[in-house]
């Protein structure tokens, strides 16, 4: 249950750094206003409220781990909404990140 509650943390804070990211780069890059900044400004503060959810207590194991997540996110994101496609490196790349996110975050480790 807990590796379970850890990984659908990680998959909301994407879908809100990732998604608040995207909404303030719509607003500035794409002249689309303030509304979707502002709405990218509370997605991203958002991100950083279920961060603190994560089970771990350690706050570099899981920023660092998140980091592999975020970049699998990134590329899915892309392809969804912005019709990326990635090559075979993004793919690998992401596979690699997904991986450390594996072993920093589930390997057996020995209490202390």
């Amino acid at each position: 249950m807990t590796v379970t509650r850890s990984l659908l943390l990680f998959g909301l804070a994407a879908l809100l750094e990732i998604g608040g990211a995207w909404l303030v780069w719509q607003g500035i890059r794409e002249h689309r206003g303030l509304l979707w900044i502002g709405l990218g400004v509370v997605s991203l503060g958002l991100y950083g409220v279920v961060a603190t959810l994560q089970p771990d207590a350690n706050f570099g194991r899981i920023l660092a781990a998140y980091g592999g997540v975020f970049v699998a996110g990134s590329l899915a994101w892309g392809m969804v909404v912005d019709g990326f496609r990635p090559d075979r490196f993004d793919v690998i790349g992401a596979l690699i990140c997904l991986l450390g996110v594996a072993v920093i975050m589930y390997a057996p480790r020995a209490v202390a």
